[in-house]
């Protein structure tokens, strides 16, 4: 099951305990990757959780990657999918990864997390956690063989051990705190804190909660929360929010009588490109249902209008009629270049077949013909339906996937040839293949590629190869070659974009998140069932959410609704505006097989809106004068009576209808029946006191979730750590 043969593997023999797993024990293969020998492997007595086996490591080590082996062919027993934990101890650990592996031969290697709060910690013992083989749920689980990597050297590991004893000692110091604070143990609480010199807290939020909970004073809170706002203390939160889309149809000036005057026409299959310095869109060709178009068309956002640059580029030396090409702009030197095409079969002559490769000088408006066949210069034959980005600090073109084209009767073994990854210089005017179509970089048509200029790296994700739909998701370094996987695609979840063909994507460098558009997906092939959502994937935190999806199909509906939001389509181009944080979509196919010519001429805006700052500090004010109004009620009727009626009802959202109806149901709270009413007894005025400590710590931990967790008291609870046996 392991083997200690390289200087950076550090799992020993020392594989401690395990759950329901048998162990058949054989000296002479048990810690080498013996695919052929069944007898190797570790095996559940069923597939019922529990079931999970921990590796103890012979000392603490920074673990970074975990690789199965697995047995000589494909195997029901095989794990499909799987949980990885580990820790100091077996009785408390963190998931350091969630998979599944192909059922084949290949052994896998996955990347553990290794870092907390940006520290690295080290483990001791590692848990796999099977939650699914690839056989019928009658097959138990089987582990072929496992190695860890990682960083065993104790000079590195003993800083990273003893960070993490101080850290869980400064935790539970903070746990205590938080607790004596709670429960008004104020003598405790200082005692701790003078003798340990550890902060609860933000300074800001001691204040907070010094102003809020013990002195009760919401108007110097309220002002807190605005210096809060304005330190940008709100801005981490309100980045964590979903987005919520908002589509704004853009409508033509008029320009004349003849619409296609004034903008382009119905197409799907064309190409778009952001100048960022000018706010340009450029728009060139695509199919229209019957033919090819060669028209040249830029937008100016500032005006909002359309001018048609060419009505045929053919004709002014540029590129002639086309769909499924590539274009990219560099807006630092006003250059389009424009690769790639679709050809017909009867079209597929060797002449025909010829990869050209032009240029558009947008200060000049002239064409350059780079080449006329890409290929011999290095580059790629005549493709269609791949993905070209431009570096532009580097001034290189990259180029990965598309289908070659080849004449009929060519290719005897019917099977189609897809492009690799290329690189063209455009200073030098040279091509170079940085690899070719392979399984450790396997191309594709229909997927979408982004290049992130500060990261230096190349995003892929999804496409389709001959029949098989892609769902994987990984990383090319432009500087160094290296490839790293997010996701091979193999893992069934409903939080990521399923797999597709079409879809559309762009980046933003700046907030480090990736935006999707689907277009045809795995579950929706058929073209009377297109339809479109729209995911959010933070680099940072490895996460995709949908903030916009669609399922309705009927015409009633899209012709209510055709001035809010776009129809569902394939085949459209989506532009991405990174400064101005806005996407601009332009036609398609809609995909009715009733009308199976018919594209579309729509063009929209969307902007992704999240909570802003200002109406975060307005629910903050609201559930603030909430509280002070349900305090006053209890004392002073009249008062509470005024503050809602002036204070209160200013900050409400009276829009909101949950919130609007929380106001009116607040007034019945004046209204006591006598035998509400008590003497102001000692131990009354000591329970109210408690109870308002209660509900004001209460609406303090409300507001504290808004800052920073770094700034914040501990999320955990005291109690909750004790055990009830």
């Amino acid at each position: 099951m392991a083997e200690n043969c390289e200087e950076k593997d550090i799992l020993s023999y020392s594989i401690c305990r395990y759950s329901s797993f048998s162990y058949n024990y054989v000296p002479e293969n048990i810690y080498s990757d013996n695919s052929k020998d069944q007898s190797s492997r570790w095996s559940s007595d069923s597939n019922q959780p529990p079931q999970f086996l921990t590796l103890k490591l012979d000392r603490p080590a920074i673990v970074e990657n975990i690789t199965f082996g697995k047995y000589e062919k494909a195997h029901v027993c095989n794990l499909k999918k799987f949980k990885v934990l580990g820790g100091l101890n077996d009785e408390h650990m963190i998931e350091l990864f969630e998979g599944g592996l192909k059922n084949d031969h290949i052994a896998e290697t996955f990347t553990l997390k290794k870092e907390i709060h940006d520290n690295l910690f080290p483990c001791r013992y590692i848990k796999i956690v099977p939650l699914q083989a690839w056989g019928p749920s009658c097959f138990n689980f089987s582990i072929w063989y496992v190695k860890l990597r990682g960083e065993s050297n104790w000079d590195v590991v003993q800083p990273c051990l003893q960070w993490l004893v101080t850290f869980r000692e400064k935790e539970a110091i903070r746990l205590c705190l938080k607790h004596f604070r709670q429960r008004q143990f104020t003598e405790a609480y200082e005692a701790l804190q003078k003798r340990t010199k550890v902060s609860l807290e933000h300074p800001i939020l001691t204040e907070l909660h010094s102003m809020l909970v013990k002195h009760g004073d919401f108007e110097k809170s309220e002002d807190l929360l605005w210096q809060a706002a304005e330190e940008g203390l709100f801005d981490q939160y309100i980045c964590d929010q979903d987005y919520t889309p908002k589509w704004t149809p853009i409508e033509p000036l008029p320009n004349g009588d003849n619409p296609s005057t004034y903008q382009p026409g119905m197409r799907g299959g064309h190409q778009m490109c952001l100048d960022l310095q000018t706010e340009s869109l450029y728009l060139f060709g695509g199919w229209d249902g019957n033919r090819d178009l060669s028209d040249f068309w830029v937008f100016s956002v500032p005006s909002k209008e359309w001018t048609c640059l060419s009505s045929d580029t053919h004709k002014e030396g540029g590129p002639n009629a086309r769909s499924c090409h590539k274009m990219c702009l560099d807006y630092e030197r006003k250059q389009i270049f424009i690769l790639g095409r679709y050809l017909d079969a009867s079209m597929r002559t060797a002449e025909n077949l010829k990869s050209d490769f032009y240029m558009y000088d947008i200060t000049s408006g002239r064409w350059t013909l780079i080449t006329e066949d890409t290929h011999t210069m290095g580059g790629p034959r005549l493709i269609y339906d791949h993905q070209m980005v431009i570096d532009i600090q580097k001034q290189t073109l990259y180029l990965f996937g598309g289908r070659v084209l080849s004449s009929v009767g060519s290719d005897r073994s019917g099977e189609p040839s897809f492009s690799g990854l290329y690189a063209y210089h455009i200073p030098t005017n040279t091509w170079s293949c940085i690899m070719e179509d392979s399984p450790t970089l396997k191309s594709r048509i229909g997927h979408s590629m982004l290049f992130h200029s500060k990261r230096r790296l190349l995003y892929v994700f999804a496409g389709q190869r001959s029949k098989e739909y892609l769902n994987d998701f990984f990383t090319y370094n432009v500087d160094t070659g290296q490839i790293d996987i997010i996701t091979d695609g193999t893992k069934k979840d409903s939080g990521v974009p399923s797999a597709g063909f079409t879809q559309r994507a762009t980046i933003d460098p700046n907030k480090d998140e990736i935006h999707v558009l689907s277009g045809l997906n795995k579950e929706k092939e058929k073209r009377e069932n297109v339809k479109n959502s729209f995911w959010v994937y933070s680099i940072k935190k490895n996460r995709w959410s949908c903030v916009y999806r669609n399922e309705n199909t009927g015409q009633q509906y899209w012709t209510k609704m055709q001035n809010l939001e776009p129809v569902p389509r394939f085949a459209h181009q989506l532009v991405y505006d990174h400064i101005r944080k806005v996407h601009y979509l332009f036609g398609g196919n809609p995909g009715k097989e009733s009308l199976p010519k018919i594209r579309l001429d729509d063009f929209w805006v969307l902007k992704l809106c999240r909570l802003s700052t200002e109406h975060l500090l307005r629910q903050c004010k609201y559930l603030l004068r909430k509280y002070k109004f349900q305090e006053l009620a209890e004392r002073d009727p009249h008062a509470a009576m005024l503050y809602l009626q002036n204070d209160l009802a200013s900050i409400v959202d009276h829009k909101n209808i949950q919130e609007r109806e929380e106001f009116e149901s607040l007034a019945s709270t004046l209204f006591r029946s006598p035998g509400d009413e008590t003497e102001g007894t000692e131990e009354t005025i000591l329970a109210d006191t408690s109870t308002h400590h209660m509900a004001r710590t209460e609406l303090f931990d409300q507001l504290v979730a808004f800052f920073p967790e770094h700034m914040s008291q501990p999320k955990g609870n005291l109690v909750d750590l004790i055990p009830l046996t």
